[in-house]
């Protein structure tokens, strides 16, 4: 884990929490900022906003991965939408538990059968059989 962080100005404690509290309670970089300056930490939105960029995913796949069991009921909603995403529409599935934590999100080009089996194989392997499973038909 030290090595993710090597050679940059801030503690890799203060880039983790910087990213948590991103992602966690979806602020923006400027309020982010500004509660670390309560704290006498002085990093600015910018930075945090590189932060987000270099580190989010990595933080968030170890934050699932720990969490995952502790955290989740056994019952979950499953949805999918239309999107636009960077001028083209595409199909987004997301499940979520009873809780509103989000298992998982996927998106894809196609509305198929395989799209819908293949994720919910994922959901299944990753969080294990669910009690039950609600979608919108």
């Amino acid at each position: 884990m030290r090595k993710l962080f090597k050679g940059k100005q801030y503690d890799s404690r203060i880039i983790i929490e910087v990213v948590g509290l991103y992602f966690e309670y979806s602020l923006s970089y400027l309020d982010c900022e500004k509660i670390m300056r309560k704290f006498s930490i002085r990093v600015d939105h910018t930075t945090i906003y590189r932060w987000v960029k270099q580190y989010g995913k990595t933080l968030y796949y170890l934050w699932k991965k720990r969490n995952k069991h502790r955290l989740l009921s056994k019952s979950w909603r499953i949805d999918e939408t239309y999107i636009k995403v960077k001028g083209k529409y595409c199909y987004l599935y997301r499940a979520i538990d009873s809780n509103g934590l989000t298992l998982d999100m996927c998106l894809r080009n196609h509305r198929d059968t395989v799209s819908t089996k293949t994720f919910i194989k994922r959901l299944i392997r990753d969080y294990g059989q669910p009690r039950s499973i609600a979608t919108d038909k």
